[in-house]
């Protein structure tokens, strides 16, 4: 069963709100290759009305296995450098690791 050991992870960070657009945009032209990435069931980019230097990015994969390897991917090490200095303050990240209950 592909839905034992599905990964999702929330991703939560900040920029300062004139780096928001320019970050958005890096996590958008990923978002086709990463939902391309066998073993991806989403990639979700979420922000705050409130609140305009805030970014969460959801995405969720069948198993570890399969996030491990997108985070070992090249795509992953470029948008992180890309990112990573835009970043104002620490980021959070919140894992879940379940199986599904079927309705």
């Amino acid at each position: 069963d592909t839905a034992i050991g599905r990964q999702r992870r929330q991703f939560h960070f900040a920029v300062a709100p004139e780096n928001r657009p320019a970050a958005l945009a890096t996590l958008k032209s990923e978002s086709t290759k990463v939902r391309a990435m066998p073993g991806n069931l989403g990639y979700d980019l979420w922000i705050d009305p409130d609140n305009a230097g805030c970014i969460t990015l959801i995405h969720e994969w069948t198993a570890a296995e399969a996030l491990n390897a997108y985070r070992a991917s090249d795509l992953f090490k470029a948008v992180g450098a890309e990112l990573f200095p835009k970043m104002v303050g620490k980021p959070v990240t919140r894992v879940f690791s379940a199986t599904p209950v079927g309705a």
